[in-house]
């Protein structure tokens, strides 16, 4: 997952850089022009590898690990289909390549985490950054959060309706991630003190 993750990011930044993309505004390019298709096929790509972790969610109920299934892991590796399904039928390309680019970067890091902890306990030493790791992800939401919320408010020839859907969908995701992180991190340190 982290060479796919890095092959999506790179697509998703090259394409849009020889596009010349705007990052703030960016019109779905329908045409058949090799850049546009380009665009959509790592937006396939990046919708493929929703499909992989959404089955690694199936993994974890068949191996019957319930400590790793959570609604949020459920909810949003479920969700992420549906978001990147509708995203590649409708607006495959367009700014929505901003939110597939931003989240291929955080998979880069967050797939080099699992597989580091995956080659045994003698790494834990070298895993202290996990907590850093789920705030690199708030952060990610929160900036597609300020991102979608601009194309909702300004002249962006981007569907609306693509726009509310994804605000109302980061808006979820911060508030889960937020919840993770105050019971991951924060909590127990409440109650050392105490």
């Amino acid at each position: 997952m982290v060479g796919l993750s890095a092959y999506m990011f790179y697509e998703f930044l090259v394409t849009s850089l020889l596009s010349n993309y705007s990052y703030l505004c960016q019109p779905v390019d329908y045409s058949n022009s090799p850049l546009a298709m380009r665009m959509a096929r790592v937006c396939w790509w990046f919708f493929f590898s929703k499909v992989i972790e959404l089955s690694d969610t199936l993994f974890f109920i068949l191996r019957k690990k319930n400590n790793q299934i959570t609604f949020l892991h459920v909810y949003h590796h479920g969700t992420m289909i549906f978001n990147w399904w509708s995203g590649i039928k409708y607006v495959a390309g367009g700014q929505s390549f901003f939110n597939g680019m931003g989240n291929s970067f955080v998979h880069i890091i967050m797939y080099s985490y699992y597989a580091l902890a995956a080659i045994g306990p003698h790494m834990q030493k070298y895993l202290w950054w996990k907590r850093y790791l789920t705030s690199l992800q708030l952060v990610q939401f929160v900036i597609f959060l300020m991102h979608t919320g601009h194309n909702l408010l300004a002249e962006c020839d981007f569907p609306n309706s693509m726009n509310m859907l994804l605000f109302g969908y980061c808006v979820t995701l911060v508030i889960l991630f937020s919840n993770f992180y105050y019971q991951s991190y924060l909590k127990n340190k409440k109650k050392q003190k105490v």
